[in-house]
């Protein structure tokens, strides 16, 4: 895991890569690739190497990714991105018996949205969405809403569904509740997401002047899916 023997998370991978027919593809941000609590190496740590790839950068051209065109065209690829167009994962898992490559896109959700929609060949595959309540676990990082997930959660979900293993879920986020666990005995303090901060008055820093992101916030206020 890389990390120093005090905070070690190695007990707590698996003690082989699972063995999975999903191939991931990670679409990283190049700014998540300097945070020190990421949750992509802990995923790829769980899978093989040929079962997790990771692609760092903003703008992926066909021309300069030959390979990732080719997987974004073949009819067996879907990208997980929620949005009017995206169908839930669990149909297309119960229509789908031959082995499948899914494209995650791993940033903020801001720069996961600048990635998915300044890229064409991602609109190619079919998109599909989680539709689940499940809060997230990395409560180490704030996030937008109480039901908004890591890359990592999203993945184990995933590959529960695709793979029809639940225990793939387990095995995948024993490590990031692990990190998590180290984390708060070490000083970090829980980080509840942005619309419990704001539906329960505790979000202390100023409002955003920009009217846009104003309404974001009314938005997670009042409960509505933005």
């Amino acid at each position: 895991c890389s990390r120093p023997q005090k905070v070690c998370l190695c007990p707590f991978l698996p003690i082989h890569p699972l063995k999975v027919s999903t191939c991931l593809y990670i679409i990283q941000h190049p700014a998540e690739e300097s945070r020190v609590l990421r949750t992509v190496p802990l995923l790829a740590a769980c899978l093989p190497p040929d079962k997790c790839k990771i692609l760092v950068g903003r703008r992926f051209s066909e021309d300069r990714y030959p390979e990732l065109a080719t997987v974004c065209r073949s009819p067996n690829t879907l990208i997980l991105y929620p949005g009017a167009e995206a169908t839930n994962l669990e149909e297309v898992a119960v229509m789908s018996a031959s082995p499948s490559v899914m494209i995650i896109i791993d940033g903020t959700w801001s720069q996961a949205k600048d990635i998915f929609y300044k890229n064409s060949l991602f609109r190619l595959p079919k998109q599909v969405q989680l539709k689940t309540n499940i809060s997230s676990q990395y409560v180490i990082r704030t996030q937008p809403t109480n039901t908004c997930l890591s890359t990592l959660e999203c993945a184990a979900i995933a590959l529960t569904i695709m793979e029809k293993n639940k225990s793939i879920q387990e095995t995948i986020l024993r490590p990031l509740q692990a990190l998590c666990s180290f984390q708060l005995q070490h000083g970090a303090q829980i980080h509840h997401s942005k619309e419990h901060l704001l539906k329960n008055g505790l979000y202390d820093k100023p409002m955003p002047k920009n009217k846009r992101k104003l309404r974001r916030m009314e938005l997670l206020v009042n409960n509505v899916k933005i």
